[in-house]
């Protein structure tokens, strides 16, 4: 025997990932979040809510971007008198946003907006809070109890020392319990902190408590780049998790760039497929062929295709075949040549010139031989040669 336990290798899961952790699913406009519905990606304008031609036009870059849902200030009654005006021009749901005032969620409420989101340490209260409540309900607009550490509930940081993961959960389960009172269970949820560490603990323990669906995010996360990276070490290890059912990643300025963040974090994570998986070398001292040129040119051929396919494409000996056999397709070359495999055995050779056409030949191959398992919804999670639906033969 050696000093290692080999003995847990051998019980230790083949396949990586968590599932999704099972929430209920609510209704925001024509967006359904929570149960096994894709995780929605959304962003917030920054215009004033009131200027109904600047925000209209931040939103439409917004969706043509690939925005899901959309969320607007509403700190002033011209905020809300503009609401309808504004949801009459989009094509998502719009959410409002609210701090401090409950007669401006009310006012919200009286036009057609699609959620509205509470921060319970500043609303004023649980009888205001109650009144959001009622309106809302009797409205069937779903809400976002929005937990946050910067304004969290004074007597809560007092019963703990500081807004921590625990205060923070319970905040939210406090507001929870008072909807669920006056029957109102379309809830969403969220538990921010610039803080990373303090936000991913907050989710996972509230993940242990309850089951509304979660919107999750690092809030007041700076600006890119760094904040693309800090906004993915805080929601990869929730997205591995199997928590969050909506995702935004908060960046400073312009929000459109925030939309190609949270859908690559989502691709990564494997949560949320839309596009095929490039995966190249980092061009060392062994490349032995133009590798940016063929990453490059395959690039512009799959831009658009959303297809959940895993392309790795090598450029030297050490690693490239073994690599190459681990996608869906591969390709290992070097010296002006290349195997191309499919599913971990090599198909073809071909030279250095005829890469890219040859990649693509396959590609197409294989959409053409897997469409019958592809689901209806072209987003998949983590959809690859290990994890393509099982079929009946």
């Amino acid at each position: 025997m050696g000093r290692f336990q080999y003995s847990l290798l051998e019980q230790a899961a083949r396949v990586p990932g968590k599932p999704r952790h099972k929430t209920r699913e609510v209704r925001i406009g024509t967006v359904v979040i929570g149960g096994n519905n894709p995780i929605a990606v959304q962003s917030m304008t920054t215009t004033d809510t009131h200027d109904v031609e600047a925000t209209v036009q931040q939103i439409h870059a917004l969706e043509a971007a690939g925005c899901e849902l959309v969320r607007v200030t509403v700190p002033k009654p011209e905020d809300a008198h503009a609401l309808t005006r504004i949801r009459e021009r989009i094509g998502i749901p719009l959410i409002c946003d609210i701090h401090f005032d409950y007669k401006m969620a009310l006012a919200a409420l009286d036009h057609p907006i699609d959620k509205i989101r509470i921060n319970p340490g500043n609303i004023g209260g649980p009888e205001r809070f109650r009144q959001v409540v009622r309106k809302a309900k009797s409205r069937g607009i779903p809400m976002r109890i929005g937990v946050n550490a910067g304004s969290l509930e004074r007597e809560l940081c007092e019963k703990y020392g500081f807004p921590c993961p625990p205060a923070m959960v319970e905040s939210a389960l406090r507001y929870i319990e008072i909807a669920e009172e006056e029957g109102y269970y379309d809830i969403v949820v969220s538990l921010k902190s610039s803080d990373v560490l303090v936000a991913v603990e907050a989710y996972r323990l509230y993940a242990q408590l309850a089951d509304y669906p979660t919107h999750i995010g690092i809030t007041e996360a700076g600006k890119p780049p760094y904040a693309v990276t800090k906004s993915a070490a805080g929601l990869a290890p929730l997205l591995l998790d199997g928590i969050g059912d909506t995702i935004r990643v908060s960046l400073l300025g312009d929000p459109v760039p925030e939309i190609a963040a949270a859908f690559d974090i989502l691709q990564a994570t494997q949560r949320r497929v839309r596009r095929p998986e490039l995966i190249a070398c980092p061009t060392c001292g062994r490349l032995a062929i133009d590798l940016e040129k063929i990453v490059a040119e395959l690039e512009k051929r799959l831009a658009g295709k959303r297809l959940p396919i895993k392309i790795s494409v090598l450029g030297c000996v050490v690693n490239g075949p073994g690599e190459a056999r681990e996608a869906d397709i591969g390709i290992a070359a070097g010296n002006g040549k290349g195997m191309i495999f499919r599913n971990g055995e090599i198909i073809r050779r071909v030279e250095e010139a005829e890469i890219v056409d040859a990649l693509m030949e396959e590609i197409a191959r294989w959409e053409q031989e897997n469409q019958h398992r592809l689901p209806p919804q072209r987003d998949a999670e983590g959809l690859g040669r290990r994890r393509l639906p099982l079929i009946s033969s």
